[in-house]
């Protein structure tokens, strides 16, 4: 496994361990697929929007891949179900610039949560992607939820 502090480490498994909000739920919104072929990671997420479209009633999602791939769909979950749109974009794009750090960064834990213990994945730019697919695939699913309106 790669080098990342043993507090770092400890979450990531714990959210690989024991996912948080993993199963899809219904009613939903939106819904969108994302697959990361260069390790076969894959997720679909749903999210049901509040009727003025700007919080997450519900956030739901199943994940296949590694790790890193399943623990960051569970952060993700755990960060950004019930909050407001504008909460999920400040948590995704704090987590894109982590990501896009090469572990040069200053996670904001306010914003992250546990999403922090990822910062070790951004010297690894192999794995970046299995960090972001749950991230990308709540946007996607986000924007088609919306386009319903």
């Amino acid at each position: 496994i790669m080098q990342l502090s043993n507090m770092y480490q400890e979450v990531i498994l714990d959210h690989y361990k024991t996912p948080r909000g993993k199963g899809l739920q219904s009613p939903f919104g939106g819904e969108a697929h994302h697959v990361n072929p260069t390790c076969g990671d894959e997720i679909t997420v749903r999210v049901l929007l509040s009727d003025d479209g700007k919080t997450i009633k519900k956030i739901s999602y199943d994940s296949t891949g590694c790790s890193i791939s399943q623990a960051s769909a569970s952060i993700m979950f755990e960060q950004v179900d019930g909050k407001s749109i504008e909460d999920f974009d400040k948590a995704s794009n704090e987590f894109l610039a982590m990501m896009q750090s090469k572990g040069i960064f200053e996670p904001n834990e306010d914003i992250l949560g546990d999403g922090i213990s990822m910062i070790g994945v951004a010297q690894y730019p192999a794995r970046i992607k299995c960090a972001l697919l749950s991230w990308m695939a709540a946007k996607d699913a986000i924007i088609r939820a919306n386009g319903e309106k």
